[in-house]
């Protein structure tokens, strides 16, 4: 269960090794101390952001009164629009090793969104502030990642990445029970949500600018190929293990129904009050928080596109235990716990995969190539299921997804890209 170093390192790897924030020789540890202070920033910002998607499904269709085709644009939007973005911000962490800086920015912007959010009523200006927000997102996920993946040496990577998302994950678990009770104390409660929301997104940034390091890995001459450049970076789908992984986890994107429809039609089903709302994403982050490290560790030893293509076979379950008639006292149980091992299979996973086809001089850049066509492709499905929804009703919606979800787990598998370590 934990790292340790060679003992015959040198002076120089020592130094190296104290750069990336990983323990030095004679010592043991669980993660590097860099994956610890990015997995506090992670939790204190998720408590932010997941106190607004908790709420922002009801607030928009039952506040707002938007259909299911303007909520599915402006899911797309809130889920899709960072993969616009995401190249760039994995380019300018690259150049020069800007890492923490560009990660900086992408925080420090999505947290001056949250009190916006109240502001705008129409849908053109709640787009915008959504896509404000998820630029920032997209600007800071790959170099976070990478900073994840240059402090943890490459056999234990899946685990890295599990705690990291498990510590993110807790502040997933927390944030909609804080909406939860602000909304049941407060007058204006969706007012005060997003206002909470910015305070605690406010000291995410400062963790971040505080604790973690500047950088995790210092500069070394890089041939011209591996020269940090958009070029450079868009010619890394030339590998075979990388274009495999991108080319599958676009495929599976397409048919991966956001969380807001999952639990809006969880809602339906069950007849959950407006109120209760609020709470049906605790039960993804419960399950995707007690299975995050362990699905790291398994992914590290049985092969990590293994379990990120098994992920998706939960997420298949998952859809049709919405489209079964089992009884409402354990449907909910069984599809959040399922939605959560999705993730926890996934998520931090396929980050892991792709890191070991990924030089350390474009880490950033090659990361958000995958993680640019997964959200490209989640997008397009946030905006076809809702355009389902609205023309043929949630269940045919529903069954058309768990079809293509199925299609593409099996070209997945049919494909099955290589691993590099």
């Amino acid at each position: 269960m934990y790292v340790s170093e060679s003992r015959g390192s040198t002076p120089a790897a020592a130094s190296r090794t104290a750069a990336r924030g990983l323990p030095g020789p004679g010592r043991r540890s669980a993660v590097a101390s860099t994956v610890l202070a990015l997995g506090a920033v992670s939790l204190i910002t998720d408590v932010s952001s997941e106190m607004v998607t908790a709420v922002l499904p009801l607030y928009l269709v039952s506040g707002l009164g938007l259909s299911p085709l303007g909520f599915g644009l402006l899911d797309g939007v809130y889920n899709g629009f960072s993969a616009l973005v995401r190249l760039v911000g994995g380019h300018l962490a690259d150049r020069g090793g800007r890492h923490k800086q560009v990660a900086a920015l992408g925080y420090g912007l999505s947290a001056l969104c949250k009190p916006l959010l109240p502001a705008v009523h129409t849908l053109p200006l709640i787009g915008a502030v959504l896509a404000a927000d998820r630029t920032g997102k997209g600007l800071r996920t790959a170099p976070r990642d990478a900073l994840i993946s240059l402090s943890s040496p490459p056999e234990a990577r899946g685990r890295a990445f599990g705690v990291h998302r498990a510590m993110d994950t807790a502040g997933a678990l927390l944030g909609p029970l804080v909406a939860f009770l602000i909304l049941r104390r407060a007058a204006d409660g969706y007012d005060a949500v997003f206002t909470v929301s910015f305070c605690v997104a406010a000291v995410g940034v400062l963790v971040l600018l505080l604790f973690v390091p500047s950088r995790t890995t210092r500069p070394s001459p890089a041939t011209g190929a591996e020269r940090p450049s958009l070029r450079a970076a868009v010619a890394l789908l030339g590998r075979r293990e990388l274009r495999g992984l991108a080319l599958c986890a676009v495929a599976l994107g397409l048919a991966t129904v956001s969380d807001s429809f999952v639990y809006l039609m969880l809602q339906r089903r069950l007849g959950v009050p407006d109120r209760w709302f609020a709470l049906l994403p605790l039960g993804t982050a419960a399950a995707f928080l007690l299975l995050a490290v362990p699905l790291g560790r398994w992914a590290d030893r049985l092969g990590r596109w293994r379990v990120f293509v098994g992920g998706h076979v939960a997420l298949l379950l998952a859809y049709a235990l919405l489209l079964s008639h089992l009884r409402a006292g354990v449907l909910p149980y069984a599809v959040l716990a399922l939605h959560g091992a999705f993730y926890a299979a996934t998520d931090g996973v396929l980050m892991a995969a792709a890191a070991g086809s990924v030089p350390e001089a474009l880490r950033s850049s090659g990361l958000a190539l995958v993680q640019t066509g997964q959200a490209g492709a989640r997008f397009c499905c946030s905006i076809a299921f809702g355009a389902a929804w609205t023309a043929f009703g949630d269940r045919s919606a529903l069954a058309g997804a768990a079809v293509a979800l199925l299609a593409s787990v099996a070209l997945s598998i049919r494909l099955r890209p290589a691993e590099a370590v």
